[in-house]
This record gives structure tokens, sequence and C-alpha cells, in this order.
């Protein structure tokens, strides 16, 4: 069986999803199900069993020996929230009591971390674990994905595979429930149908054009993809040099784009003209906001991750044509 936490989230749903294609019906759905409106993010999953995250480290204690694989995705995301005690409960306590967990029982694990770790980016944007104890993040959210980096790093007893990923600016369809942090392609084309034309914010720094800030896109499918590949190099016991090693890894893209970009192709998807409107940044996240992220994939496709990431151009249109519209 495989484990997905945050399954009817969007990530996981889609992860989900991804597995099923490849035939993996074995799979054990973790969330909080009790909000209804993102049941068709898991209605049509193939399944064995639905666990809610309250009592799901109680299942997995008496269920662990049939536990092929945990993909961790559940967390809180918002980034707007500034209550550490939410941050503490469901994202740092939760990912490490999964990770000793899977290093009692022997289970190979992969959560997400994410790019929120890196702040401003004045160390760069490279997934050495060597960098990790001197990264500053702009917010608790990104605080606290850096926390459980830095305590599963000195953790001695470890799963027999493990990997943290740095997940980018994720967008993609299943999105819909995430309101103020669904990604500027979902919210482009809601303002689109409805007025016509596109808020961006403006730049706030003079290296910066207004819609020019920078940041590392990458489509869900893409994320789905590396996490089977993990989970099928490490089934793979026939050839172990095949396996990837332990650790931190990127994943976005490796090229950033700008936001202009973002929205005109939001536009182009739609068939209609490009109406760009800039807005100031909310004082509340301003001092918060990153202009550039771009993803080092060096060590992902030295382990041996050799697709193609999807184009901002052919990601948007596959989202705008075949779910948003």
């Amino acid at each position: 069986m495989i484990i997905i936490t945050g399954a009817a989230g969007f990530i996981g749903s889609v992860v989900a999803g991804e597995l099923n294609k490849k035939g993996y019906n074995d799979l054990i759905l973790v969330d909080d199900f009790s909000k209804k409106e993102k049941e068709r993010n898991y209605i049509d999953l193939k399944y064995k069993a639905l666990v809610d995250r309250s009592v799901f480290f109680e299942w997995f204690k008496e269920n662990h020996e049939d536990v092929d694989f945990v993909v961790h995705l559940g967390a809180r995301t918002d980034t707007t929230e500034f209550d550490w005690n939410v941050f503490q409960k469901l994202n740092v306590d939760y990912t490490e009591t999964m990770f000793s967990l899977c290093a009692e029982y022997q289970i190979p694990l992969v959560y997400a971390s994410s790019a929120a770790t890196y702040g401003n980016g004045e160390l760069g944007y490279d997934d050495s674990h060597d960098v990790v104890e001197k990264l500053q993040p702009l917010n608790p959210y990104g605080r606290s994905k850096n926390e459980v980096d830095k305590w599963i790093l000195k953790q001695e007893k470890q799963p027999p595979f493990w990997a943290g990923l740095k997940f980018f600016n994720v967008y993609g369809p299943n999105e819909y429930h995430k309101g103020r942090m669904a990604s500027v392609i979902f919210h482009s084309f809601n303002q689109i149908n409805a007025t016509g034309k596109v808020k961006l914010f403006r730049s706030h720094r003079p290296d910066f054009a207004d819609g020019q800030q920078l940041r590392d896109f990458i489509y869900v499918k893409d994320i789905a993809s590396v996490i089977c590949f993990m989970i099928e190099r490490h089934r793979d016991t026939e050839t172990p040099r095949h396996q990837v090693e332990s650790g931190l890894y990127n994943l976005g893209t490796g090229k950033a784009r700008s936001f202009y970009d973002l929205a005109a192709n939001t536009f182009k998807a739609m068939g209609k003209d490009v109406n760009i409107e800039f807005i100031d940044i909310p004082e509340d996240i301003r001092d918060k906001y990153q202009y550039f992220t771009e993803a080092n994939m060096t060590k992902l496709r030295e382990a041996g991750y050799d697709k193609e990431f999807t184009s901002l151009e052919d990601g948007v249109e596959d989202y705008v044509k075949n779910y948003l519209s």
C-alpha cells in the first residue's frame, strides 16, 4: 500500500491520480475529509481506504506492515497565516512524527518541503544540505518547512529512503479550494471571465519593472511525475544503483518566468487580448514578498530524472483549456 497525506488537496489528489494511471490502486488517502468542497478532488480516485488525519498515526501503527511507501503532502500552506502554533502542530510536529515512524518501521518517505525556505534568496536556490541551517524564511510557513528540514538532517535513525521536495510555485488542476493561496493562473482566469482584465502586483523595487517579478512556475503534473519516479526507482530492487539517494531536492523547472508572461499566456489560452492592470502589493505581505526564485535542478537531474518539465506556455494552455474552461 502507498499512503498519501493531503490526498483531498491540490498536489496530493493529482499525485494519487497519477499513481492510479500507473496501476497503483492500493492507496490509503489521508486528509481532513470534513471539507466537502474538496470532495471532487478524490471522488473518482481508486483507493483502498480513506483515513482522517486526526487518527492516522493510530492507523499507521496498526497497519504499517502492509505499507510500502509514504508520500506526505498534508500541510498548512497559507503564507499569510502568522499563528506559529498552527504551523507547529500541522507542519512541524506532524511531519516529524511521520518521519520517526517511517524510520522505526523502515518505510520510505517523500515529504513536501518548500522553496519558501529560501527566503529572499540571499543564499541562492541550491538544495545543498550545507545551507539549510543558514536559511532565513520570510514567513512562518517557510520557517515551519525549514525547521523540519533542519531536524531531519540531524536524525541518526532514518527511513531506508527519504526525500524532502522543495516545491517552487506550483499551479494546475484541483487547486480551486485554496482561496488566496491558489495560483495566479487560477485567479487570472477568474478575473478575465469577470472583468476582462487581470490585476498583477506592482513592483516596489527599482530593479524590477511592474509584472516582471520572476518565479519558477512548475505544473502540478510534473510534481506527480517526479514523485512517481522516486517511488518506482525505490521499488526497482533489481538495480540498486538506480535508487535515488536520500536528501532534499529542489522541484521547480530551473527556469524563472515573469508574472506578466503567466498572465499573458492565460489570456492567450482563453483566446482574448491581453489587458493587465497593476496594483500595490498588500502591506501585510510586502516585506515578505519574493521577487525572484529559480530552482537549481542539478541534484534531481543527477539522480536520474530526465523528463522535460512542462513549459509555462504548454502548462497554462493545458490547465486553462482542459480544466478551468
